[in-house]
C-alpha cells in the first residue's frame, strides 16, 4: 500500500510542476483489457475482458518525442476451459512509464512499467475466492502501442502490456523450491482525455 502511496505522490507533484511548463498536458484514461497468462505452466487458458482506469501526465520535449507516466488501476486474468470454469482475477495499480514519438497526434510508444497487485480472486461459478497470498504483489512489464492523442481533446490507443517477472509466489516443497512460470499478458483498448497545461 505504502507503494501505491508513493506513486500517487509523484504523479501529484509531477502534477504540480506541469502548469509551470509548456507543451504538458493531463489526462483521464479509460477502457478494455483481453487478458490471459503465458509461460511454461500456464497452461491452455482462455482470454478474460477486464477493465482499466486512471490518469496521466504527457511532457512533450519537442514535436516528436514525449514522455508520458500514469497511473491506471487494471484488472487482468485468465479462465480455465475447465468445468466449472475457474475466472481468475488480478487487480493491479499499474505505473507505467511511457515514452511517445509523435507526428500530428498519432503516437507510438513504449517504456517500463510496474504493478502492485491489489486484490486476487478466483471465481468458481457464482463463488468468489480470496486468492491474492498466493501472488506476488510487484508485477514488472513492458508495454509498446500505438494511438492518436492531442494535447487538448479526445484520443484513442491500442497497446500490448507483457509481463516479464513472475505472476505466482515460489513454494517451498521439501527441500525444493519450486517457481512456477506464469507472466500477465493484456491488450487493451482505451479512450483519453486531455487537458492542455499553460
Amino acid at each position: 500500500m505504502k507503494k501505491e502511496i508513493l506513486s500517487l505522490a509523484l504523479l501529484t507533484i509531477l502534477a504540480g510542476t506541469a502548469h509551470a511548463q509548456r507543451n504538458v498536458s493531463l489526462g483521464l484514461k479509460a477502457g478494455g483489457t483481453l487478458s490471459n497468462f503465458v509461460g511454461k505452466q500456464s497452461f491452455e487458458r482462455e482470454n478474460a475482458f477486464g477493465f482499466q482506469a486512471g490518469g496521466f501526465i504527457n511532457l512533450g520535449f519537442s514535436r516528436l518525442f514525449a514522455f508520458q507516466p500514469e497511473v491506471i488501476y487494471s484488472r487482468k486474468g485468465a479462465k480455465s476451459p475447465t468445468s466449472p470454469t475457474i475466472h481468475t482475477r488480478l487487480d493491479y495499480v499499474d505505473v507505467p512509464l511511457v515514452f511517445h514519438i509523435n507526428v500530428d497526434g498519432l503516437f507510438f510508444e513504449a517504456g517500463p512499467q510496474v504493478g502492485f497487485l491489489v486484490a486476487a480472486k478466483d471465481k468458481v461459478d457464482t463463488q468468489l475466492l480470496d486468492t491474492k497470498a498466493r501472488y506476488n504483489t510487484v508485477d514488472a512489464g513492458y508495454i509498446f502501442g500505438l494511438g492518436y492523442q492531442r494535447k487538448a481533446g479526445l484520443g484513442v490507443g491500442l497497446r500490448y502490456n507483457g509481463g516479464i517477472t513472475n505472476i505466482e509466489k515460489s513454494v517451498l516443497v521439501g527441500t525444493t523450491k519450486i517457481q512456477n512460470n506464469i507472466r500477465n499478458s493484456a491488450f487493451q483498448l482505451y479512450l483519453t482525455y486531455s487537458f492542455q497545461g499553460n
